[in-house]
Parts: structure tokens; sequence; C-alpha cells
């Protein structure tokens, strides 16, 4: 089926969560909303964005649910088309006998992110937007939330479209002066538009830095547990969980794989990976497991090395040792376990450069927890744009590159190898919102022509 016949047809879909709640929406949207809401409701009129409560039936005139009925008539709605919203009581069940009374009458089962597809073709939202709403719904902190409001209310938008008009004005500029090729472009004139993209690229190589410095914010962070066999690893993610998630053996090699588990600090939601003991492996599948603990290692933010305080420094905390210089990029945390058992056997020395902490069964787990919070809340950046998805992120990478590209060809005057890379920035930048429309040249060279020239 072709894309034109696809949004011809009405979809329907479950809007809410799956499982047990108060609501359940189910939402239409498509030429033929307002006739199957009326089947299915017995209803002969509905007022736009009016709230109206009625009964819900089957086809064999059975009642199925109490439900409010909302109606937005295009284009005021969230797709741009009619759109019906049924507000059911929450249950997996209702809800799917109302998607399957809709799909009787004529409604088709909508496709995953068929909804926001349609409001983007009908100009209800842009890409930056769609991409905005995605991350919104996965958010990983009230900070994540904060600067996803910030995309979703246009900010990003602005941006671009600021960076793409001067783009453009410079394209209309250069291509104009292309055609009369044998004067040489005047020097002034040259330097204002250096400096004008020397000003570009620096704002774009700051929201590349700026994004990637909150990385963490949008995709979660990222906490791993390392240390030897048997140091006390577990325990810990067991205090930090609040329940005994991994299990605890005096027998070294116990976990033999990574644990992974989502544990709330602060207003973070963060991913914690209690790592197999790093030591050389004995068999194969501990090997595999220790490869798994230093490959976690370097895809975290945030480090909780352990060492036991009761026993020297040997080979295998040594091995912890090197590995963090190695990590030295991250957040790192010691804890030394067991310090219960303290006899001054263990050498710290090696360990003075790093953040340390003294832990023991006897110890409450919310020292560790305020540290950790305390490196979470100081990721909060207020200054800057963010970009939140990796197609962002590489637009404005290439968009970058071209412009740098292009100054270099502006001061050998190689104007037609100027304006291509111009045209590639302009391409990649607006891909993050729009597509580039060749009409805006003539537009800026026109534009500023009296009226009936």
């Amino acid at each position: 089926m072709s894309i034109e016949n696809n949004f011809l047809d009405t979809i329907v879909a479950v809007a809410t969560p799956t499982g047990s709640g108060g609501i359940s929406i189910v939402r239409l949207s498509g030429k033929e909303s307002l006739d199957i809401a009326k089947k299915i409701t017995k209803k002969d009129t509905f007022m736009p964005r009016f709230a109206h409560l009625g009964m819900l039936h089957d086809s064999c005139d059975e009642l199925i649910d109490e439900a409010i009925v909302i109606y937005f008539k295009n284009p005021n709605s969230f797709t741009g088309e009619d759109v019906v919203e049924f507000q059911t009581h929450g249950g997996d069940m209702v809800s799917s006998l109302i998607v399957d009374e809709c799909i009787k009458n004529g409604a088709r089962l909508a496709n995953p992110g068929e909804f926001s597809k349609r409001a983007f073709i009908n100009d209800k939202m842009d890409l930056t937007k769609a991409e905005a709403i995605s991350a919104l719904i996965d958010a990983k902190s009230k900070d994540a939330v904060k600067l996803l409001s910030k995309q979703l209310n246009g900010e990003l938008k602005e941006f671009v479209d600021t960076i793409r008009d001067q783009l453009v004005e410079i394209l209309a500029f250069i291509e104009v002066n292309i055609d009369y090729a044998e004067e040489d472009l005047p020097k002034d004139l040259e330097d204002q538009i250096l400096k004008k993209l020397h000003d570009i690229s620096q704002k774009l190589s700051q929201t590349l830095l700026s994004s990637s410095l909150r990385e963490g914010m949008i995709d979660g962070f990222k906490i791993s547990i390392i240390g030897k066999p048997n140091v006390g690893k577990s325990t810990i993610l067991n205090r930090l969980l609040s329940f005994d998630r991994a299990i605890i053996s005096d027998i070294a090699g116990t976990t033999r794989d990574t644990i992974e588990e989502s544990l709330r600090v602060g207003t973070h939601l963060v991913k914690i990976v209690d790592t197999a003991g790093i030591r050389e492996g004995r068999e194969e599948i501990e090997k595999i497991g220790i490869e798994r603990s230093i490959k976690s290692s370097y895809e975290s933010d945030i480090i909780l090395a352990i060492f036991d305080l009761s026993r020297p420094l040997d080979d295998e905390d040594e091995k912890i040792i090197s590995l963090l210089e190695e990590l030295k990029d991250k957040d790192i945390i010691v804890i030394y376990n067991k310090s219960d058992k303290d006899s001054e056997v263990f050498d710290k020395t090696k360990l003075s450069d790093y953040k340390s902490l003294l832990f023991s069964k006897e110890h409450s787990i919310e020292e560790i927890v305020e540290n950790i919070k305390t490196i979470l809340d100081k990721q909060n950046y207020d200054d800057g744009l963010v970009l939140i998805s990796k197609r962002q992120v590489d637009a404005v990478k290439v968009a970058n590159d071209a412009i740098k590209e292009s100054m270099s060809n502006l001061e050998i005057e190689e104007l037609e190898l100027f304006a291509y890379n111009i045209n590639d920035a302009i391409t990649a930048i607006s891909s993050i919102t729009k597509s580039f429309d060749r009409d805006e040249i003539l537009d800026k060279m026109f534009g500023n022509f009296c009226l009936g020239k």
C-alpha cells in the first residue's frame, strides 16, 4: 500500500500504557473518526472540543463501558485530522474491546508512531518536536524533562532556523557574484562573510560540546560497581536497591555476569550495574563475564571501585587500580569495604587521588547515595542548547565540517566550491527541522529589490 493510501485510512490505538489504571484512552484519527464514534456511542452529534459522557456499544448492541468522548475537528487536533478520543475505565480488556469495535467499523490499527507521523506530515509539528516528545516519554530525570521541554517549545527549531537563514543569505549573495566572476570579491565583504561563518561554526561547536556533556541526562546515567572477586560488590548493590538482587557468597566468582537494575537517586533514574569480579579468568564463562565487566565500566558515567580494607593490596587489586587509571575521565568513588575490620594492612597510597568512603555492614548506605547524588546533580548545565538524538548530532557535525571547508575555499576565492560547501551545510542543518527548498535562494536574491523592480 502506498504512503498516500495509508494516510487516507482512519487509524486507532490505545494511547495510554498497558495494565490497570484509573483511565485508558483510545484514540482515533482520520476522516472516518466521527462516523465511527457515532456508531459506537449511538449519538448523532458531537460538539468539537467538548467532553461528552456516553455509553459505548459493540456490534451486537451490548454495552462495553461508560466513557468520556471528545471530538477534535481538523485541523485543530494533534494530527491535524479529525480525532476522537474515548476516555474509558482503565484496564487492557476494556480498551481492547473498543479498539476491536473501531476496527470493525472501518478503522485499522495504527503503526508505531503513526499519530506523530501524521502530525508531522500535516505540519502540526517539526522533527525536533517529534523527537522531543519521544524522548520526553522516556525521560530519566527532572533535568531531562526541563531540557526536552525547551526543545518541545521550539528552542532548537529557532536556533536551526536562524543559522539556516544566515547561510541561505550568504549562499544567495555568493551565487549572484559567481555570475560576475571576472570581478574580485571586495576584501571587506569577504572578511564579513568569514566572520559570520566563524561565529556560526563556534555556535555549532558549542552545541555539540553541550550535548555531549548532557548525554547522560537524556539517555540516563549509568553506574558500574567494580572490584576483584568477593570484595563486597553484590552486598553494596543489594543495599543500594534495598532488596537482595544479587547472590552473596564467600565463594569468589559467584557473580559471573553483569547484573543491571534501575535506581532512583534524587531526581535521577540511573542504571546501576554489578559486574563480575575482575581478575585473570579461570574458565571460559568467567572470562566472558570479566570482559563484559570491563566493557560496562567504559560505558558508565560513574564508577564505584570496591576494595577490601581487611586484606593487603594484592595483584587483583592492582588490576583494578590500573583500570581506574584508564577511566580517569569518569567520576570515580573508591569504597573501602569491611572498614570495621581495618587492621592497617591495606596500603591506600595508590588510591589517594580518588574520592574515598569507608563502608561496612554496620554503615548506612546513605553516604554512598549522597555522593552519587552530588555527582549527578552537578551535571545540570543551564546554558546552551542540547541535541537529543544521533540524527541531530550527525547533522550538526556535517554542517559544521562543511562550513569550515567553505571558509578555506572563500579565502582562496574558489567561489563555486564555496557555494557547494554552503549548500551542503544548509542541507545538513535543515534536515534537523525541515528540508531545504532552493526557491529560498531566489527569495533572498530578489527580496530586497524595490517594489515593481
